[in-house]
């Protein structure tokens, strides 16, 4: 005679089969909201250490508010690492970035510097990061320079920068940039802590993008003459210059000329990188 195996019962969250969601629907829809509320809603405190680390400490966003997506920060220029230099811009500068087929759209607003929004479109892909800045243009403190550390805090600008961009396009990869378009920046009613003469006078940098980006120095107007020009190797700046005083200003502006660089005569040798 056979003999009958004891009934086995099937567990309750198997009998249910696929006709019931049981534990995983809820699991997995607390995880897409959990993931959904970070992404909407991320502090805009997590911005500050990625920009703080890919400027090597030059650029900081101090007291971040908002999001991510809708913030705001103080923009403040350092000396980098180590160094104690800093200043901050006077106003607040905000920024709003919004998803795009294309990439991130970012506009950055600053009431002390910026009639318009500068809008500006980030891809990021396996080549590297692609930054395209729309045609643009806004007015900052020359004080702010000086946060920057070696030269600009020993020189102590004063005055405006006159920023404007013109096709504007920035590579990065494998720790190497490149650029497209053209920056021309007026430096409006130069002046320094360092002499009495003020203004020092008027000066334009005009960045030239191509296969290595040139940057060219050229004197406006004014008593103290700058020239010069200078090029990108890899990521940095190889600059040659001349600062020289008008005659009858050149006993005004000796000891500045001696701290712009190296003194030949009634001309200063300007050396960077």
């Amino acid at each position: 005679m056979a003999r009958r195996l004891p009934s086995q019962r099937t567990p309750a969250f198997r009998r249910s089969g696929g006709n019931s969601p049981g534990l995983a629907a809820p699991i997995v829809g607390a995880f897409i909201g959990l993931l959904l509320a970070l992404l909407l809603f991320a502090p805009a405190r997590w911005l500050t250490g990625d920009i703080a680390s890919a400027s090597g400490r030059h650029v900081l966003l101090a007291d971040p508010r908002g999001t991510v997506w809708n913030g705001s920060a103080q923009l403040v220029l350092a000396g980098g690492s180590g160094s104690s230099d800093a200043v901050a811009l006077p106003d607040r500068i905000e920024w709003q970035l919004r998803p795009r087929l294309t990439g991130l759209r970012l506009q950055l607003l600053a009431g002390c510097c910026t009639a318009q929004p500068i809008a500006m479109t980030v891809a990021i892909g396996w080549s590297g990061v692609h930054l395209a800045i729309e045609d643009s243009g806004s007015s900052w403190p020359a004080s702010l320079l000086s946060g920057l550390g070696t030269p600009f805090n020993t020189v102590q600008p004063e005055g405006t920068l006159a920023v404007r961009t013109t096709g504007m396009a920035l590579h990065f990869a494998s720790g190497r940039m490149s650029m497209a378009g053209r920056a021309d920046i007026d430096i409006q009613n130069l002046a320094s802590s360092v002499s009495q003469l003020r203004p020092l006078g008027s000066y334009r940098l005009s960045l030239q993008g191509g296969d290595v980006p040139h940057l060219q120095l050229s004197t406006l107007g004014g008593a103290l003459q700058l020239s010069g020009e200078g090029r990108w190797v890899g990521n940095r700046l190889r600059f040659n210059g001349l600062a020289r005083a008008l005659p009858e200003r050149e006993a005004a502006l000796s000891i500045l000329l001696n701290l712009l660089g190296r003194r030949d005569g009634a001309t200063s040798v300007i050396t960077l990188g």
